[in-house]
């Protein structure tokens, strides 16, 4: 049977009242969890108000080494 492990990663947007996304640092922090082999499983946002983002919240997953 196969076993996963999870991580969950809090991403900051930036700005005053935030909102506002840096997209090559989200590509490299996502890309460098990818070479770990972790698989994006899902990604959503928290809000403040008016459709503004605090925060992108990701999940992601991996296969668990079981040492077998």
């Amino acid at each position: 049977m196969e076993q996963w492990e999870y991580k969950t990663v809090k991403y900051a947007t930036k700005g005053f009242l935030g909102g506002k996304v840096d997209e090559e640092d989200l590509s490299e922090l996502f890309n460098g969890l990818g070479y770990e082999g972790w698989e994006l499983v899902s990604c959503f946002d928290t809000s403040i108000s008016q459709g503004q983002s605090r925060d992108i919240i990701a999940i992601f997953k991996r296969r668990a080494f079981t040492g077998l």
